[in-house]
């Protein structure tokens, strides 16, 4: 699957689940070619997102409801995950 399927794929789960009021993904891939953990042909994302549905939440639950998402993508299409979680007022 080419990596402009997968960020679609990744961008459609978190809409649906988290509604954010921005979105950006970056594809880092290309900085970890022949990286170990790269071989199996998964990618290297980087997320930010901002929205309402991280108000009361730390990083670390930020990042669960992020990681609860994309659930299966990350066994299928996603190596590494950098994410930058906000809400609207941050």
């Amino acid at each position: 699957m080419s990596n402009p399927e997968r960020i679609e794929k990744i961008r459609a789960r978190l809409q649906e689940a988290l509604q954010p009021e921005a979105l950006d993904i970056r594809d880092d891939s290309h900085l970890h070619v022949g990286h170990p953990g790269a071989r199996d042909g998964r990618g290297h994302f980087h997320v930010r997102i901002v929205a309402q549905a991280f108000e009361g939440q730390r990083t670390l639950a930020r990042h669960r409801q992020v990681y609860e998402a994309l659930d299966s993508l990350m066994e299928s299409d996603i190596h590494a995950l950098q994410i930058q979680a906000q809400t609207p007022d941050e």
